[in-house]
């Protein structure tokens, strides 16, 4: 028996409002794995190259189910999330020696996984990665949920035509730099808010028309009718809480607000309502919650039409690398903060293809 060590992100501590502290609520730990020992017959063993960050690891972080789609972590428990893998051996026939496996798995170097694990399904070998010739981590990008999730919300929620005026909250993120610059390719006018000047640099350089420091307004609302001065037609809300209402206050008739999140919400110290709902009946707006899970029948041309754009040099994609699994528990705090540019990603491992 030779035991390999195996570093993992675990929960600590449960916490309900407020922010996450690396240490105290989440950290880093080491065990160890036999990477020898037989494997029980549904079961797989993975070595992880690429762990997401991603803002819907705070929901579980809570420890009641809140009736998401994330099970809450239990204390002590290994996280789980979005990983890029490759199988070192598997008793399961979906997988094979070498196959690059992209899903839901624990957040360590060696991950086991089995066939009655609930998140199993969305373990899926993704073989033609090894010669794409994109980075690994885009698989988890723009490639992956994120750029999924901006997709279909955008177009399919969204529902946007060339002409109108699109704002998009957090749009520096792994998320909205993506919705903004789709809107871009189809014609739309777009407006964009982030938290530092950095970022709203990075916005105009990729094209954003116009941009705002939402920690630097005093007055969202007004800022919104100066900058979008015929009103708002799609708003892609990843924030909820002030800029929602903000945006309710600008809205055009017909309006279609797609809601992918509500990350002021997430660790505020108390509830965060909206305050000015009936706004939606005199504009006959839509405000409308979706899942990525909604929308998989579509993932082909996604893939198709995203690839496409990144060749094409009409889409960038912008990540927060860091290099080692060390750094995990501080890279997700560093996201609930808003401190990182782009999507958050950790570098476990090189891949050997």
């Amino acid at each position: 028996m030779v035991q390999t060590p195996n570093k993992q992100l675990v929960l600590l501590k449960h916490i309900l409002r407020g922010y996450p502290v690396a240490g105290e609520h989440i950290d880093v730990q080491e065990s160890s794995i036999d990477l020898e020992a037989p494997l029980k017959e549904d079961q797989a063993l993975l070595k992880v190259h690429t762990i997401s960050i991603d803002p819907f690891l705070r929901g579980p972080m809570k420890g009641v189910d809140a009736g998401g789609y994330f099970p809450p972590f239990d204390v002590g428990q290994t996280m789980y999330g979005y990983t890029i893998s490759t199988v070192i051996k598997s008793n399961i026939d979906k997988f094979k020696q070498g196959d690059v496996v992209i899903g839901i798995t624990n957040l360590e170097e060696y991950a086991v996984i089995s066939s009655s694990h609930p998140f199993f399904s969305f373990c899926i070998v993704r073989n033609d990665i090894k010669d794409s010739g994109l980075p690994l981590s885009y698989y988890v990008g723009v490639l992956g949920m994120p750029g999924l999730t901006a997709y279909f919300g955008f177009l399919e929620v969204g529902k946007p035509k060339k002409g109108e005026t699109l704002f998009v909250s957090a749009a520096a993120g792994a998320v909205g730099q993506i919705v903004g610059q789709i809107g871009k390719i189809l014609g739309l006018r777009v407006i964009g808010s982030a938290g530092t000047d950095e970022k709203i640099a990075y916005l105009k350089q990729i094209g954003f028309d116009a941009v705002f420091n939402y920690k630097k307004t005093n007055n969202m609302s007004e800022k919104l009718a100066e900058l979008a001065p015929e009103g708002i037609d799609v708003y892609f809300d990843n924030v909820g809480g002030e800029t929602l209402e903000a945006v309710l206050n600008n809205v055009n008739r017909f309006a279609r607000i797609a809601v992918c999140g509500m990350v002021s919400t997430y660790n505020a110290e108390k509830d965060i309502g909206v305050h000015n709902l009936m706004n939606i009946v005199p504009k006959h707006a839509k405000l409308e919650g979706f899942a990525v899970s909604d929308y998989f029948h579509l993932e082909e041309q996604f893939t198709k039409d995203v690839v496409q754009w990144l060749k094409e040099g009409k889409l960038t994609y912008r990540e927060s690398v860091a290099e080692n699994i060390d750094e995990a528990a501080q890279a997700l705090v560093d996201v609930m903060y808003g401190n990182n540019s782009g999507k958050q990603i950790i570098r476990v491992s090189d891949p050997s293809f």
